[in-house]
């Protein structure tokens, strides 16, 4: 847990979209998926910061939020990033799973184990780390199908995403 939080302040550009989201007060928030495995990738593989695809970041509210004027703050201070705003309230409906109870919850879900850590910002500026499962997969380089979902759903993300081109020395687990 230490070597992540240490990774990622390190990482100014990730230090400062964590603080940007944090001003958001998002209840039961994390930047997730691309943002926290491609860094510690990278890491292993000794390569500078691979550009991100996008921001996932996720929340859990039974509330309505004003995901719109989220977005517009996110988008005003990088308009370059693709930010995903996705409450995790919701997202059971579209994966056809019960009711999450929150955004860890919800990442237990998730198609690969090393994908499922989400880290934020607290008021404090400590760095929190969260994952339903260990976090030890990803330092050794695993990519790891989460048994909740279609190994092919799994297989198919390896192949679209390209994993294995852009870190060769990743190993899968099945």
């Amino acid at each position: 847990m230490n070597k992540l939080i240490n990774l990622i302040h390190e990482d100014r550009f990730r230090m400062d979209l964590l603080s940007l989201v944090s001003s958001l007060n998002l209840p039961d928030w994390y930047i997730a998926a691309g943002f926290v495995r491609n860094l510690v990738w990278d890491h292993l593989h000794k390569f500078p910061p691979t550009p991100l695809n996008d921001v996932d970041v996720i929340y859990f509210s039974t509330e309505t939020i004003d995901e719109e004027k989220n977005l517009d703050i996110l988008y005003s201070a990088h308009p370059y990033i693709k930010w995903q705003l996705k409450n995790q309230a919701l997202m059971h409906e579209r994966n056809f799973d019960s009711p999450y109870r929150s955004s860890v919850h919800a990442m237990e879900h998730w198609p690969e184990i090393e994908t499922a850590i989400g880290v934020k910002l607290e008021a404090n500026k400590q760095i929190v780390v969260e994952s339903p499962f260990s976090i030890a997969s990803i330092f050794n380089g695993h990519i790891t199908h989460n048994k909740k979902r279609e190994k092919s759903v799994f297989l198919n993300r390896i192949e679209e995403k390209k994993w294995l081109d852009l870190w060769p020395n990743l190993k899968v687990k099945l």
